[in-house]
């Protein structure tokens, strides 16, 4: 919807670091590993555990797998499939408390070799091993999202690699606690030379498997990132030197509250952690120094009582360690519902503010989880920040100042998920994410052309790439928004995107209803190949072109196929995935 009103274009500012851009929830929700005592600990993600003593019934179970989300859709992603009627993650919780034996071993474990759990590889007798630990997935093949066929991928096998190219974020161990047979018989294998003098005994016990990340941290020590520390009467200094040009806040993380501190450094897909627990208290303001064009970064905290440090606190577990991202685990910080706003009849504008010590700005395109405790189960569901509304005037909105996430949330009447959020007051608390995801800003600045494609709340990964786009990108020609809605009332900030239209001449806006009214006069229909023909062009024929969908899984699935039919590359297409 362009308008013939045009303004000049503008030139690009420097980039202010802040909280960022978003896109709405996945279908059905999983979870976060409960706390229990370590040696009832099903296997973190950092590798198996040392003991598992009598049976792990400490965690209580939330939504393994959700296939269907449409942050995993991309091309070759899994779809969400229907489920028959008391199959939701409510029955399936009912199920997990009521004392049914779901391992068929009455409440025994096991030891399980590779012969036997190659023997399980059926639809009625299937068994999958996940980092070391072997579940009984039989009873779970009805209740879960993705469809038997997903998890019959993995049946008779080793899993674990599959189940982090799909949702490394799922609780398995609390959804599957009740169908856990026992733990894979692995066979011990020797340490590398190059760091087995560094093992503890304790480490050495874990089947003569040592996790990973220990072997990545050790090996790229000389390449990775160190720190140093050092003291006066008032402040203490952590200095990270990340050996990296072009290190900038959004890549550094920062949670310090009672007396523990973690501040974590991502590098491309890598993380560098240093975490510990002070040596003594400290104040809730935090700082962050970086030194963009030589890496070093400070983390400086003010002393509670102007003592001399000894030393700066005890390591915890992953401190110093340079590992993949993927294998690092996810961390949560408390944040505090200061408002919530209808931005349409089912959709609403979260505002939360992070806690006083944490430094926090989430990149564009990437996504946080949000974790709740729902009926006794910790369930986690994916969502992309977004701006508080869109800048009419290229200004950074006031609020906007890394103390507040907001989030567009679409509450479904069945959603267990959206409807507990829906029903936070404010003042209440829910758990927050560090960032993730894969989109990188660089495909914009080297793009000519921006596409957009949005189906639903899938329009809130977008909001903050516009800004962007159309403040920082010089280069860019053209940027497309089409915006696919079921009518008009659930268009989200369709006058702010008309308003945007008027303001900045690159950009225009494209609205498409599949259930319009008899008044409506715009485009009608749903994605097709026709449509996309028609509507995504070059602005020039040999012009460099983004392709960016998000939307439910469906919609982004047939998007990428449709647009590949069409002659755009891989390259040219980002669908939105968690």
């Amino acid at each position: 919807m362009s308008s013939p009103r045009r303004s000049p274009r503008r030139q690009p500012r420097a980039e202010a670091a802040r909280p960022a851009p978003g896109r709405a929830a996945a279908p059905p929700a999983a979870a976060e590993p409960a706390r229990c005592a370590p040696a009832l600990r099903p296997p973190s993600r950092r590798g198996p555990a040392a003991a598992w003593p009598g049976r792990m019934l400490n965690v209580t179970p939330p939504a393994f797998p959700a296939p269907g989300s449409q942050q995993r859709a991309a091309a070759g992603a899994r779809s969400k499939v229907p489920l028959k009627p008391g199959r939701s993650l409510m029955d399936w919780i009912r199920l997990t408390k009521s004392g049914k034996d779901l391992t068929g071993l009455k409440g025994r474990l096991i030891e399980v070799t590779e012969d036997e759990l190659s023997k399980h590889n059926k639809k009625e007798d299937c068994w999958i091993c996940i980092r070391g630990f072997v579940y009984n997935v039989t009873p779970y093949m009805e209740y879960h999202p993705g469809g038997e066929d997903e998890l019959m991928k993995a049946a008779g096998t080793d899993g674990t690699d599959l189940f982090d190219q799909v949702h490394r974020w799922v609780n398995y161990e609390s959804m599957l606690k009740e169908c856990l047979v026992g733990r894979m018989a692995v066979k011990p294998i020797a340490a590398p030379k190059e760091i087995s003098s560094a093992v503890s005994e304790d480490k050495k016990q874990l089947n003569g498997v040592l996790p990973e990340k220990k072997v990545l941290a050790s090996s790229a020590k000389d390449l990775g990132p160190s720190y140093d520390w050092f003291q006066t009467d008032s402040l203490v200094t952590i200095v990270i030197y990340t050996k990296q040009k072009d290190m900038n806040a959004e890549l550094v993380i920062v949670d310090c509250q009672d007396k523990r501190l973690r501040g974590e450094i991502i590098i491309d897909d890598h993380s560098y952690l240093v975490e510990v627990d002070l040596d003594h208290a400290v104040s809730e303001d935090v700082a962050v120094n970086i030194a963009e064009k030589v890496g070093k970064v400070e983390i400086i905290l003010s002393k509670k009582d102007n003592i001399h440090w000894k030393m700066l606190g005890q390591p915890r577990e992953g401190h110093n360690t340079f590992v993949k991202r993927t294998d690092r685990g996810l961390f949560y910080r408390k944040c505090k519902l200061v408002s919530k706003t209808e931005v349409t009849h089912d959709t609403r504008l979260f505002c939360l503010m992070l806690p006083k010590g944490t430094h926090l700005h989430v990149p564009t395109g990437q996504h946080v989880y949000l974790k709740q405790i729902i009926a006794g189960t910790e369930v986690v569901k994916p969502y992309t920040p977004v701006l508080p509304f869109l800048p009419l005037d290229f200004q950074e909105p006031p609020r906007h100042n890394g103390v507040h996430i907001y989030l567009m949330i679409k509450i479904y009447s069945r959603g267990l998920f959206t409807q507990a959020l829906d029903h936070l007051q404010i003042g209440d608390y829910i758990f927050v994410s560090n960032p993730e995801g894969n989109f990188k800003k660089s495909q914009v600045q080297t793009s000519e052309d921006l596409i957009l494609l949005a189906g639903g709340t899938g329009f809130t990964p977008m909001v903050k790439l516009l800004n962007f786009a159309l403040t920082e990108v010089s280069c860019l020609r053209t940027v497309k928004l089409i915006f696919f809605n079921k009518t008009e009332d659930d268009i989200l900030w369709r006058n702010q995107l008309e308003q945007l239209a008027l303001k900045d001449e690159r950009f225009e806006v494209q609205f498409i209803l599949s259930q319009p009214t008899k008044d409506w006069v715009g485009r009608q229909g749903k994605i097709s190949s026709s449509l996309l023909s028609e509507l995504v062009k070059r602005s020039r024929k040999d012009s460099k072109v983004l392709i960016c969908i998000c939307g439910p899984s469906p919609f982004t699935e047939q998007g990428v196929q449709y647009l590949k039919d069409l002659g755009y590359s891989q390259e040219e297409i980002h669908a939105f995935t968690a």
